[in-house]
């Protein structure tokens, strides 16, 4: 393989924009040609769904008209809301590949002119449909994994909750030094708390916003000062209920290891990095599965400093999703325009000490598409080649093929156990707020996403009654009365048999 180089890089403003999707398309794009000057021979396009975003389709040939690049190649690529790392990813393929050499990356969604509840309706597209059914949303799945997260590490509550009051500070702290951020304020701890609950224990400042916007990359073979040393890509479970661990993203583990392998360097060597944090506790998830600190300790990273600007790693020194905006199909191609900033010194606010590697990370639907990509200072000395075969790491589960008959929701047991839940305030349509919703564990160990017949009761571990009506299950927790007269209903059920074992017992102590 030939190495993949950075030329230009743009990117328009974050925020609700008056333009439409084409537009903004360009303005990234123009940007990126003004600093690169040279012969775009192919462009990748990464956007999630312009179809019902913007009631756009064939938005490739749309874009190379509106450039004035009619001839020139020109492909889509989707995979939810890595999308645009999705198309850095192909590029830097046809790049490497010696196809092209010089390939235009674009990446960019419109989405403010839509409601609230018409956009959180096409994000949730991208999840498990059974789950969807019973009213789970994105944000609700991720409440259900952070409060996995805080069980399994044994964080109090209110602990937790002041963690992820740190992430959000700290990247709203950091965006308002972006001039492309649609946030450019810090905000305060009292502002923090004063926000809406979305899904216990996320609040309105733990989740990314909607946002109209575009970014450009030029990927090149010929030298520049900014080589992409590695990149990786990984897929997960579609669905939360198939998988073997909420408290981590496998998709992101497997990318990473590629990533890493091709760049001949282990996470101690990465600078700073851009991560996906649609939701404040999947940047500290995420620096865990990218080995940049342990399982389980990501929180404390955040507590002590080390991921602020002025840490000794920073992570998303841009602002992240949650302070620069989350244009789903621009994400992770904007997140490689931040860091070959920073590379370049080109951004505020200045870290530490110099930047001479960088690392970014974008996550596809509830991490089941995600990517991986490596950026560094070209001066920087080689500690391997990039052109080396790279196994892909080894998967926990071979594939298996489902018949229809296996999709087909199984009937519950009568009974089971909470996993992990949530309580939903801001639902979809036809669903009424509050809303509780829960991952529950039958008797014969399946995994079912169930609604609450209440918000009250609801905890880790605790046993439930389980129903099944149209297709939907429900769940109601079992109180200390219930528990009561269940085990009242048992013994009296037993009380014949232990009737007849006394008699028989008599009969046999008398003829002895």
């Amino acid at each position: 393989m030939a190495e993949v180089y950075v030329a230009g890089v743009g990117m328009t403003k974050f925020g609700r924009s008056s333009e439409a999707l084409t537009e903004l398309f360009c303005t990234a794009a123009e940007r990126a040609l003004e600093s690169s000057p040279v012969e775009v021979e192919a462009i990748y396009i990464g956007v999630m769904n312009p179809e019902e975003f913007t009631g756009e389709s064939n938005i490739a040939s749309q874009i190379t008209d509106a450039l004035g690049m009619t001839g020139v190649p020109a492909l889509r690529v989707e995979t939810a809301s890595s999308a645009g790392a999705a198309a850095v990813l192909a590029a830097f393929h046809a790049v490497a590949s010696g196809y092209y050499r010089n390939v235009l990356v674009l990446g960019g969604e419109k989405m403010t002119h839509l409601s609230t509840s018409a956009t959180t309706r096409i994000l949730a597209e991208v999840i498990d449909r059974e789950e969807r059914r019973s009213g789970a949303t994105m944000p609700a799945l991720a409440a259900m994994i952070a409060e996995t997260y805080r069980k399994r590490y044994r964080l109090s509550r209110s602990r937790f909750e002041r963690i992820l009051c740190a992430v959000a500070m700290k990247n709203h702290r950091n965006g308002a030094a972006n001039p492309h951020a649609q946030f450019q304020s810090p905000i305060t701890e009292k502002a923090y708390f004063s926000s809406k609950l979305v899904a216990t224990p996320l609040r309105l400042y733990d989740c990314s916003p909607i946002t109209d916007g575009a970014a450009a990359v030029v990927l090149t073979a010929q030298r520049t000062d900014v080589l992409i040393s590695g990149i990786g890509h990984g897929t997960g479970p579609l669905s939360l209920r198939e998988r073997d661990t909420f408290t981590s993203f496998r998709a992101t583990e497997i990318a990473a290891a590629r990533a890493y392998r091709i760049a001949g360097i282990s996470p101690r060597e990465i600078d700073f990095a851009e991560v996906h944090d649609a939701f404040t506790p999947f940047e500290i998830i995420t620096t865990e599965d990218l080995g940049l600190f342990p399982a389980g300790k990501g929180w404390r990273a955040v507590e002590d400093g080390t991921t602020a600007v002025e840490g000794a790693l920073p992570i998303n020194p841009s602002g992240g999703l949650k302070s620069r905006g989350h244009p789903v199909g621009a994400s992770g191609v904007a997140q490689v325009v931040e860091a070959v900033w920073r590379l370049r010194g080109m951004s505020e606010p200045k870290l530490k000490r110099e930047a001479r590697r960088a690392l970014t990370q974008s996550t596809g639907g509830l991490g089941t598409n995600n990517f991986v990509t490596i950026l560094e200072r070209a001066d920087r000395p080689r500690r391997g080649p990039n052109a080396a075969p790279v196994p892909a790491p080894a998967v926990r589960h071979a594939p298996q093929s489902k018949s229809k008959k296996d999709t087909t929701p199984p009937e519950p047991s009568d009974e089971g156990k909470i996993e992990t839940f949530t309580i939903l305030y801001v639902t979809p349509d036809g669903f009424l707020p509050p809303l509780a919703l829960a991952l529950v564990r039958d008797q014969r160990g399946a995994l079912l996403m169930a609604q609450g017949e209440d918000i009250s009761h609801l905890k880790i571990g605790r046993e439930v009654f389980l129903r099944r009506l149209e297709g939907v299950y429900y769940f109601t927790v079992k109180s200390h009365l219930k528990k009561v007269r269940e085990g009242l209903r048992r013994l009296l059920r037993r009380l014949p048999s232990l009737a007849r074992t006394g008699r028989h017992g008599q009969g046999r102590k008398k003829a002895v």
